[in-house]
C-alpha cells in the first residue's frame, strides 16, 4: 500500500514538472478568437503578455500551471476593440473644454457656454459638439448672442465634425480677421457684408492660431483622460487620425514611463516639415507605438458642406464644397510618401475629392501591393469609382451613417445616395474593411459602430427595416472590423486583432453576447473587464 501510494505521488509530482508555468489561464469563456476560421475557444493561456495556447478548460489546466486561474464563468470574451479612426487626443482635451454635443438649438449651445465660464472662469472659451443639422432652424449661427454675453472674452467653438467653428467678435478681433482677410480652402461666412463668426475648413486656423496652447501638464492630463474612457469601452489600441510631431513625441515618452498604457496608430499630420522630418527618420514602432503613416485633408464635411461634390449640393445652388488641401500639394505628399514605406491615409468625404484621391494613389502607386493607403471616411462614392478600391483599403465610421441620414438626401440628392455610406459595396470591392467612430465626432462606444454598421438605425431604433440595408455588415464582418482588418489596416495584424497563439494578449469580457444578443439590444452592451497584456485595465 505505501509503494502504490509513494507511486501516485511520484506520478503526480511528475505531472506538474511537465506542465508549462505560464502566468494566467482564462477558463470557461465563450471566445471569439476572431481567427481566419472564426473558430471559437472556451479557454487561452498567458505568458509574458501574449498568447501561448488557445483551447478548451480541460486542455489548458492539463498542459499549464497558472499563477491565476481567471475563470469567466460563461462570459463572452473579444478581442480588445481598435479603433481605426479617432481623434484620442482631442477626446482628452475636450474634457477640459465646454461639451455642445447634443444641443437641440442655438440658444442651448450659448446656455452651456454661460454654464461652463462661470464654473471654469477661463481667460479664452473653447469647445465643440454643435450641429445645426438638429436643430429646429437648421441653419448656420451667428455670433450677435455671444458678442453681447461676452464682449471681452475670446470664443472659439467648433462644429461636431471639427470643420466648422464660430468665433465670438473678441476672438475675430484677437485674430484680426476683417471682411477684406484673404482666405482658401473653405469659407468665412458673412451676412450684408459684415462677418457673422462662421469659419469652414482652412480658414479656421485663422481664429485658432490665437487660441491659447494647452501646457504640457494639460496634454498629459487629456491623454490619460481619453486612455481612462477608451479602456472602459474596450478600447486597446486607438488610431488617432492627424497628430503633430510633439504630441507622439509626449505619447510615445508617456508609454515608455509607464504613465500611458494603451497601444496608438498615430498617423502624423501632413506638413512639409512632418513629411520631410519622418521620411528620414522612418517608421517608428514599438510595442505601444505605431508611427507609419501620414494624414491628409482632401475636403471639408457633408454637415458643414465642406464635402468636394462633382456636381452641386442638392440643397444650394451652385455650391460644390471645397478642397481643404490644395492638389498640386496632395500630389506631391503622394509621390514623396510612395517613395518610402509609409502609409498615406487621406479624409475624403464628397464624390469629387474621393475620386481625386483614388485616381492620385492608383498614378503614384504604380499598382504597387500590399501598401495599404487608406481613405479615410469614403462616404460618398461615384458608382462608377469603385473598382478603385480593389487597391486602396476603405476606412469608415458607421455612426456618421445613422447620424447623417436624416438630411443627407437633402445635401445630395437620390441618385448620389446610392454611393453613399456603401459599406458592404466597399467591403467587397477591397475585402476588409476598416471601422472606427472618429470620435469625439461621434460617440466613443464601440457598441454604437457595431449597431450602426449591422441595424443602421439610430438610438430610437429609427428607420423601421433600416437605412439602405444594402450596405449593412454582417455581425462576423463587423467584429471582423473592429478587430482584426483593422489591425491589419495598421499592418498589425500578426501582433494583435485576435486570440491566437503569439498575439498580445488584449481582450475585454463583455456582459453578454455580441454575436447572439437582439440586434436593438446591442447598444446596451457593456464591458465587464479590459485586459491589455494579459493584465486587467478596467474593470
Amino acid at each position: 500500500m505505501k509503494q502504490i501510494a509513494f507511486l501516485l505521488l511520484l506520478t503526480i509530482a511528475f505531472s506538474c514538472k511537465r506542465k508549462e508555468t505560464v502566468d494566467t489561464i482564462v477558463i470557461n469563456a465563450n471566445v471569439y478568437t476572431v481567427n481566419a476560421n472564426f473558430d471559437k475557444a472556451e479557454a487561452f493561456a498567458i505568458k509574458n503578455g501574449k498568447i501561448v495556447d488557445v483551447g478548451s478548460s480541460i486542455e489548458m489546466q492539463s498542459k499549464y500551471a497558472a499563477t491565476y486561474i481567471n475563470d469567466v464563468k460563461g462570459k463572452t470574451i473579444v478581442p480588445g476593440f481598435i479603433d481605426a479612426h479617432c481623434h484620442f487626443f482631442g477626446l482628452g482635451l475636450q474634457q477640459q473644454k465646454v461639451d455642445l454635443t447634443g444641443t437641440k438649438s442655438f440658444d442651448e449651445v450659448v446656455q452651456r457656454i454661460v454654464d461652463f465660464q462661470k464654473q471654469k472662469n477661463v481667460a479664452y472659451i473653447t469647445g465643440r459638439g454643435w450641429d445645426q443639422n438638429d436643430w429646429d432652424i437648421k441653419t448656420f449661427p451667428t455670433k450677435e448672442k455671444l458678442d453681447k454675453l461676452f464682449p471681452n472674452t475670446p470664443i472659439a467653438v467648433r462644429r461636431i465634425d471639427g470643420h466648422a467653428l464660430l468665433a465670438n467678435q473678441a476672438a475675430i478681433d484677437l485674430a484680426k480677421v476683417t471682411v477684406d482677410t484673404p482666405f482658401s480652402g473653405g469659407e468665412i461666412l458673412q451676412k450684408n457684408g459684415k462677418l457673422t463668426g462662421v469659419f469652414i475648413d482652412a480658414p479656421m486656423e485663422l481664429i485658432e492660431k490665437t487660441i491659447p496652447k494647452p501646457s504640457k501638464k494639460e496634454q498629459i492630463q487629456a491623454l490619460q483622460d481619453a486612455e481612462k474612457i477608451a479602456f472602459f469601452y474596450g478600447l486597446t489600441t486607438v488610431d488617432d487620425a492627424g497628430l503633430p510631431r510633439n504630441v507622439i513625441e509626449l505619447i510615445d515618452s508617456l508609454q515608455q514611463a509607464g504613465a500611458l498604457k494603451i497601444r496608438m496608430y498615430t498617423m502624423v499630420s501632413a506638413s512639409d516639415a512632418n513629411i520631410d522630418y519622418y521620411l528620414k527618420k522612418g517608421i517608428y514602432k514599438t510595442d505601444k507605438l505605431n508611427v507609419r503613416s501620414f494624414k491628409i485633408y482632401a475636403d471639408g464635411a457633408l454637415g458643414s458642406r465642406g464635402a468636394t461634390l462633382k456636381k452641386p449640393y442638392s440643397d444650394m445652388h451652385n455650391h460644390y464644397g471645397a478642397m481643404v488641401t490644395p492638389i498640386s500639394t496632395i500630389k506631391k505628399y503622394a509621390k514623396q510618401i510612395a517613395q518610402s514605406d509609409f502609409q498615406m491615409n487621406t479624409h475624403a468625404i464628397g464624390d469629387s475629392a474621393n475620386y481625386v484621391m483614388l485616381k492620385t494613389y492608383k498614378e503614384v502607386l504604380h499598382n504597387q501591393k500590399d501598401r495599404r493607403w487608406r481613405i479615410e471616411h469614403a462616404q460618398i462614392i461615384d458608382v462608377n469609382d469603385f473598382n478603385y478600391f480593389k487597391n486602396i483599403l476603405p476606412s469608415v465610421q458607421p455612426t456618421h451613417a445613422t447620424s447623417d441620414m436624416y438630411w443627407a438626401e437633402d445635401r445630395l440628392g437620390a441618385e448620389r445616395m446610392k454611393g453613399a455610406y456603401a459599406y458592404k459595396t466597399l467591403l467587397n470591392k477591397y475585402g476588409s474593411i476598416a471601422l472606427g467612430t472618429d470620435f469625439p465626432v461621434e460617440k466613443v462606444s464601440p457598441f454604437l459602430t457595431f449597431y450602426a454598421a449591422v441595424a443602421r438605425k439610430d438610438l430610437a431604433h429609427f428607420p423601421e427595416g433600416g437605412f439602405q440595408m444594402e450596405d449593412a455588415l454582417t455581425r462576423e464582418e463587423t467584429l471582423k472590423g473592429m478587430t482584426i482588418w483593422a489591425a491589419y489596416s495598421n499592418f498589425e495584424e500578426q501582433e494583435k486583432g485576435s486570440i491566437e497563439i503569439g498575439k498580445f494578449a488584449d481582450f475585454i469580457v463583455l456582459n453578454r453576447d455580441i454575436m447572439t444578443v437582439a440586434v436593438d439590444e446591442i447598444p446596451k452592451l457593456k464591458v465587464d473587464e479590459t485586459y491589455l497584456n494579459g493584465k486587467r485595465v478596467k474593470h
